[in-house]
């Protein structure tokens, strides 16, 4: 896995994430990042095509879907709350790594504030630092 530069960029972030760890629970064809024990990225390929899948504000993931070719409903997952991201137009790493960290945070704010790894809320901001 990880052969694309979309998935590569994905990865990278999501390794720097504290208390991010990869694991292969569906086996080797789906990299699943968690964060204490639940899963904010999957990575896999739909047939040949490598892609990326997050969750996401249910606003946030329609308006992306409106804005972006590239970005679709969450592949195997609540087409709600996931979408799946291919390269494509517009599908830069600025964006991903930004879809990323807040795919982590929603996950990350969902936990009880004893196993939150960091701060949902102050995470990335100049309060943080």
């Amino acid at each position: 896995m990880n052969d694309s530069p979309l998935q590569k960029i994905a990865a990278g972030c999501a390794k720097d994430l504290p208390g991010a760890r990869l694991d292969h629970p569906f086996g080797p064809d789906w990299d699943v990042f968690k964060v204490r024990g639940r899963v904010f990225m999957l990575m896999t390929e739909v047939p040949g095509r490598p892609v990326v899948i997050l969750k996401a504000d249910p606003g946030d993931a329609r308006a992306l879907r409106e804005q972006h070719r590239h970005i679709t409903p969450g592949y195997h997952m609540n087409k709600k709350h996931w979408i799946t991201l291919e390269d494509g137009d517009g599908v830069d790493k600025t964006l991903v790594e930004e879809l990323v960290s807040d795919s982590y945070l929603l996950v990350v704010a969902r936990l009880p504030k004893a196993e939150q790894p960091v701060d949902p809320h102050a995470y990335g901001t100049q309060a943080a630092r």
